[in-house]
């Protein structure tokens, strides 16, 4: 019941056919590969690595899965070829830096190939916009989601990247989920490690619909309840082992809950993953002034996660001296990380252009 809501919620599931191609606009001409360019120092995101591990593609298992490649990339573009969006979902090679890189995709069947398919159907046309997800042509047991943390919790405004790897048994299995903490533990259920604890994966326990059913679970839920259930407004009471239900405990979490949230913007800023180099430049360019705002605020002495929808307005609570001192010192971090960002966006929206005149 809890899910369902969620999904209401978030919007699954009520979207239109003209939703169905619906693109996300950050910056004019804004193209994923071009980033490359601007991180070419970085050996992560060399463009002509080709990925790792055993590759298993749609192609050479299920001929009907591999045409279906090719209608979504019709629909949503490419990683190559779209040069004015950023998609929600979309097909793309390169899987290098992907956590289940190495791990064997196993045996695959015509049946798991289908299911695998009917996932990328149900992400293409339910994402919520808050959501974006990219799948691989030739490793099709791979995927990589990007969840926004929401508006009036401590992970507002950040990015948060999962892998996935949907093992031989799926659906009959959960998918394997790992959290790109960059070694920080940012919630209860989320571990430095990279674990992520959650019922719905079965590393937690659960009971009925809680639980992963082979025949009702999907990819979608994972993600939408990841985003609506684990990087809640009150973090602390995930839990379950509370030797206090006290709402100052929960507050003063909040506080540690968003002096990492803001390490992970830096972290994700400085080690974007593939794929992924557009959307961190264009979505902390759009939120500096919010991010920059709220670390503010809550320095000065206003609840965490207390501001409304744009970041204008909030609850005002006693300030923990600690928390101020190390918050200010990771602001200023932001500050310079952000500026950086500004021009990295410049530098793209340069890019972009250029393309464009080229071809014209």
């Amino acid at each position: 019941m809890v899910l369902k809501k969620l999904l209401q919620l978030f919007g699954v599931g009520k979207k239109n056919k003209k939703d169905d191609k619906k693109k996300v606009h950050w910056i004019a001409g804004a193209a994923p590969h071009s980033t490359l360019n601007i991180f070419a120092n970085n050996s992560q995101l060399d463009p002509s690595s080709s990925g790792a591990g055993t590759t298993l593609s749609l192609q050479k298992h299920d001929p009907e899965c591999s045409s279906n490649i090719s209608m979504i990339k019709e629909a949503h573009g490419s990683e190559n070829d779209d040069y004015n969006s950023f998609n929600q979902f979309d097909v793309v090679q390169h899987y290098s830096d992907h956590h289940y890189a190495k791990t064997s995709p196993g045996k695959a069947t015509k049946d798991w190939a289908k299911t695998i398919q009917n996932e990328w159907k149900l992400l293409q046309r339910d994402l919520p916009e808050s959501i974006y997800v990219r799948v691989y042509e030739d490793r099709i047991d791979l995927l990589r989601a990007a969840i926004i943390g929401p508006a009036g919790t401590p992970y507002h405004d950040g990015l948060f990247f999962f892998d996935v790897h949907f093992p031989p048994g799926y659906p009959q299995c959960p998918p394997k989920v790992h959290y790109r903490s960059g070694g920080l533990r940012i919630n209860p259920n989320l571990y430095e490690s990279g674990k992520v604890c959650h019922s719905l994966l079965n590393t937690w326990l659960g009971s009925g619909s809680e639980k992963w059913g082979k025949s009702n679970s999907t990819m979608l839920q994972v993600l939408v309840s990841i985003q609506g259930l684990v990087l809640n407004d009150k973090p602390y009471f995930n839990e379950p082992a509370l030797f206090s239900s006290k709402e100052k405990h929960s507050l003063a979490y909040n506080t540690t809950a968003f002096l990492l949230s803001c390490k992970t913007m830096l972290y994700s800023l400085q080690n974007p993953p593939k794929n992924f180099e557009t959307i961190i430049v264009c979505h902390f360019h759009e939120r500096e002034q919010a991010i920059l705002e709220a670390c503010g605020a809550y320095a000065s002495g206003m609840i965490v996660g207390s501001l409304v929808k744009d970041g204008r307005t909030y609850v005002r609570n006693k300030c923990f001296a600690r928390f101020k001192k190390s918050l200010d010192a990771q602001t200023e971090l932001l500050k310079k990380e952000l500026a950086a960002n500004r021009f990295r966006a410049l530098e793209l929206k340069r890019h972009s252009t250029d393309e464009i005149v080229s071809t014209s």
